[in-house]
């Protein structure tokens, strides 16, 4: 297959504005690959989609911010590092001030099957010396088959405050996990079923739900994107035990979060210390 790249446009200067608009290039590029491939071999359009966003990812960041550093899911040895045991963390990565943390193609499953729209492309800069705690500057979330882009250059206004209505908890479309409806039921929540971790993210920053909680194992790509742009608009995250999301680590696995509306993160964490064994947060850190 030959999938041409869209027509590209002048690249922002500020960080918050690289984001976007880079997130936006690959989501149309991935739009152009469900386009021609069509969905009657899903596991051939999963492997072109995300050779092609993460392709053109590389290649952006190459060309116009060659001194960062990168961690993209797609990178050979991105989750062997940890899993075998076969290769250690990219000493260029963890001394570098300015990291690229990217997910090429985030809800593979949904980007196969014909209708989805719940799948994006993720794009976060973490940055050594930033105030935050979890030290991410700039990210945006491409939901490319919505038609939308959510960043941290014009983050979107936090929505009105839960007040009167059954609380909304965004929930594996498939197979929601069994904490996750214990936890809905002490807080009196509705389960909303979604695909991936960044649509679910993006419907709490829309307001579309008022939390997303996950424990089911996740990296550092699938949520620095969403939790950059959540945090921006005043959204609460965190570990689900409450404790600061670091980024950068040595480890990119990154198990669980909890992202919510401020006012709900107290009773949620509350929820979870009783309904989860909390798992500890990855020793070894960047800097």
């Amino acid at each position: 297959m030959n999938v041409l790249e869209p027509p590209r446009s002048a690249a922002p200067a500020s960080d918050g504005a690289f984001a976007a608009w880079l997130a936006g290039r690959a989501g149309r590029l991935l739009l152009r690959v469900r386009a021609e491939l069509g969905h009657h071999d899903p596991a051939a359009l999963k492997r072109a989609g995300d050779r092609a966003s993460h392709q053109l990812l590389r290649a952006e960041l190459a060309r116009h911010r060659s001194a960062d550093a990168v961690l993209s899911e797609e990178d050979h040895g991105a989750r062997q590092d940890w899993t075998t045991g076969t290769a250690g963390p990219s000493p260029e990565r963890l001394g570098a001030d300015r990291v690229w943390i990217v997910d090429p193609l985030d809800g593979t499953r949904e980007f196969s099957e014909p209708d989805r729209t719940d799948w994006a492309v993720h794009v976060a800069l973490w940055q050594r010396n930033a105030p935050t705690e979890h030290r991410l500057v700039a990210g945006a979330i491409a939901l490319p088959a919505q038609l939308r882009t959510l960043g941290t250059e014009t983050p979107p206004p936090r929505p009105p405050t839960v007040s009167g209505r059954t609380i909304r908890l965004a929930a594996s479309r498939s197979r929601p996990p069994a904490f996750v409806t214990e936890v809905a039921d002490e807080v009196g929540a509705e389960l909303v079923p979604m695909g991936s971790a960044g649509a679910k993210i993006a419907a709490v920053i829309t307001g579309e739900v008022d939390a997303y909680v996950h424990a089911g194992g996740q990296y550092e790509w699938d949520s620095a994107a969403p939790v950059a742009v959540a945090t921006a608009t005043g959204l609460h995250a965190s570990r689900i035990d409450g404790s600061a999301l670091s980024y950068n680590e040595a480890d990119p696995r990154l198990p669980d979060l909890v992202v919510c509306r401020p006012e709900l993160a107290a009773p949620l964490l509350a929820a979870l210390r009783r309904h989860l064994t909390l798992v500890p947060a990855p020793a070894t850190a960047a800097g």
